[in-house]
């Protein structure tokens, strides 16, 4: 890898999926060790985005565009784990609902979706005690031999997480982190992700709740429909201004403790409507 080199950089790429143009002539560069988050309603984008990145799609071949992860075109897949990390709802949902948690972890040696037939003679005893050792550290090892149809939502996202953790990445990429999460799940989530930012590894956070974005992060880009509405420093992109232009709905605005919320510019209580202030 270039020394430097930013962790994702994007030049006049125009992304299909299916016959549908998603971006056209995007540009953007995530360096790294910036902690980031990449916000937007539905169909702004960002799960095209993130099978960019992924190297699930490719942009459009054409001069003077161009996609490199870390400085590189071209990556082995295996490398690349290596590398960057990814935790998606996406992911999680090509399981089987048979599959054990210590498996699912497995898998992510081996870049697959479980390690049925011939792919558990490639997992060595070596790789097995690491996928134990992260299942403990996350708090799942109880799970290891728990087919995922068993487990709690919340359990089943950290053994998807324990499974990005294997290669030990610097960076990982969390696609709706606390989809389908009760609220006490989420809150344990969300604070298991800041220890790992602490620990220094570099996050970029996929979302469309605000309040899922944790103190930690720095950056905040804005996706609409295909478009970069706005991308800076936190405190200036998350504003009630930029925030009606990405959701397209009237919005208020608060921040407690670094994180930021948004509610309905009018709201009802005891079925009168509070004006605003």
């Amino acid at each position: 890898m270039p020394p430097g080199a930013a962790l994702v950089e994007i030049h006049d790429a125009t992304i299909y999926r299916g016959s549908t143009c998603v971006f056209k002539n995007l540009n953007l560069n995530i360096n790294q060790h910036e902690q980031t988050a990449i916000l937007g309603p539905n169909g702004a984008g960002k799960t095209t985005l993130l099978k960019l990145i992924n190297r699930e799609i490719y942009p459009v071949a054409k001069k003077h565009s161009w996609v490199k992860l870390l400085g590189r075109e071209s990556w082995n897949v295996w490398d690349l784990r290596s590398q960057i990390g990814i935790v998606s709802d996406d992911l999680q949902s090509r399981y089987l609902r048979t599959t054990t948690g210590l498996d699912v972890v497995l898998s992510g040696f081996l870049s697959s979706i479980g390690t049925h037939g011939s792919l558990a003679k490639r997992i060595t005893d070596i790789q097995r005690e690491r996928a134990r050792d992260i299942m403990l550290d996350l708090g799942v090892e109880k799970n290891a031999n728990v087919p995922l149809r068993r487990m709690s939502t919340g359990q089943q996202r950290r053994c998807l997480l324990a499974r990005a953790l294997v290669h030990n990445p610097s960076t990982l990429i969390l696609d709706e982190p606390t989809a389908g999460l009760d609220l006490a799940a989420s809150f344990a989530y969300m604070g298991r992700i800041r220890r790992l930012v602490r620990e220094g590894r570099n996050i970029v956070l996929v979302t469309h709740h605000l309040n899922e974005i944790p103190p930690d992060i720095g950056r905040v880009i804005l996706l609409r429909q295909g478009r970069i509405i706005a991308d800076g420093p936190k405190h200036e992109v998350l504003t009630v201004e930029n925030l009606v232009a990405t959701f397209d709905t009237p919005l208020r605005l608060q921040t407690i403790d670094d994180y930021y919320l948004a509610y309905p510019e009018e709201h009802r209580t005891a079925g009168r409507t509070v004006p605003k202030t």
